[in-house]
Parts: C-alpha cells; structure tokens; sequence
C-alpha cells in the first residue's frame, strides 16, 4: 500500500532533498512538489494526500498558519531549521518534527512513525465503554502495570503518542493516545479542555477566564473546547 504525499517549502535545496528521499521509499508516492502553502493548498484541493512534508518559516503563509485553516489534515511532518516551534506543532498533532539538515537516517524515523499512525487508523476500531461500577484502571507504564483510581487523578496530559496521568500521589506515562484514554474515562468526572489536556472536574480549583487553575497548576482552555466546557459546567456543576 503506498502512501500519497506532498512537499512544500519555499528553499529549492531543501525540495530537492526531500524529493531524492521520497525516491528512495518503495511505499512513499510522491504527488506534486510546492514552493508555497498557497500553491499546496491549490494541489490539495483537487487531490488529497496521506501525508504533507511542510516547511514552516515560508513567505505569505507559515505552515503553522497553514495547518490551522484546513479543515481536513492528512498527517503531517513538519520540516523546519527553527527548534523553538515544537511544542506549537505538537499541539497541532503532527507526527514528526524534522530540524534541518535532515539526515535519510532520520526521515526514515519519521516515516515508521507515519506507518505506524496509518496502521492503528486503518485496524478495526473497539469501542470502549467506561464501566462505572469500577472506579480505576490500569495503566501500562513501562513493563508495569499500574492501577490509577478516577479519583485520585488531577488532570491528564498528551504528548504526541504518550500521555502523562498526574494523580495525587505519582505520575504514570503510558504509551497510547489521549483521544484513546479519553474514551475509557467517565465523562460526568473528566472534561477535555485542550489537545493537549484532560481535566478531572473535582481537581478544578479556580475557571479564570481561559484557564483552570488545579492546586498550583495553570491549564489552558483553548478556542475550540472552550464552549462544550462551559456548557458542561453551568449545565452539571453551576449553582
């Protein structure tokens, strides 16, 4: 099964790396090549890919500020000589951030990572249903197993393919998805109030604005959970 693909960056070395690489990848179909993310976004419309190879620093546009307007992403490995925009890409969920100059040896890590994204969308999907009779879970952490009681959890944190539970006594790392946890909570006890962060309604502190406040901790609300949030308090907990 190939994977379609897209380039854009607006330095013609660059283009032409990425392309020889993509060349070297028996699975990898490489569609167009782009020099700005108004010309991707024109090759996007009447082809869709699997996967966008995108520069950021790039003139009319960043590829940040291109990956916030479309409405339909494929996955996305961000190729960029600029370190200190990884914790805003990972927000967007990209699969990878690649610092220029990217060695074959380091691309071919990125794609294993976009493979293995491809393979769990395409597997079979469970439907977990949050039993509430049973108040824990267990989570793997490491080769352990690690019980995590609802509510002993403050707020869960996500982290590209992991997620950090921060509970009242320790904190666990698991290797899964936050979307995937999500779906095992209860959700009359937990709220998502960013891409990055679950919140345990009983850990809430202080809602400031676009902020909730758990003991010493500040977490951001962000635009596109802020309204299911605050219909789900003065719905369930307003007074």
């Amino acid at each position: 099964m190939s994977t379609s693909c897209l380039i854009v960056d607006d330095e013609p070395l660059a283009r032409s790396l990425l392309k020889d690489y993509v060349s070297k990848v028996s699975t990898l179909k490489l569609v167009d090549v782009c020099s700005s993310p108004v010309a991707a976004l024109e090759v996007l419309q009447s082809q869709p890919v699997d996967l966008l190879f995108l520069d950021i620093q790039m003139p009319e546009i960043t590829g940040l500020s291109l990956l916030k307007i479309m409405k339909k992403k494929p996955l996305v490995i961000l190729t960029t000589a600029y370190s200190e925009y990884a914790l805003e890409s990972y927000e967007l969920d990209v699969v990878d951030y690649l610092l220029k100059p990217i060695t074959f040896a380091r691309f071919l890590q990125a794609i294993d990572k976009v493979n293995s994204r491809l393979t769990t969308a395409s597997a079979p999907v469970e439907k977990v249903v949050p039993n509430p009779a049973q108040p824990f879970i267990f989570v793997k952490d490491g080769t352990k197993l690690v019980k995590v009681r609802w509510e002993d959890i403050l707020y869960i944190e996500g982290l590209k393919d992991y997620v950090t539970i921060h509970t009242r006594q320790q904190k666990v790392v698991s290797l899964q998805r936050l979307k995937s946890l999500e779906e095992q909570l209860p959700a009359e006890q937990f709220i998502r109030i960013h891409n990055s962060f679950i919140v345990a309604l009983n850990a809430i502190d202080v809602i400031h604005k676009n902020e909730v406040h758990v003991g010493s901790v500040t977490l951001p609300i962000s635009d596109s959970y802020r309204k299911t949030f605050r219909d789900f308090i003065e719905k369930n907990h307003m007074q």
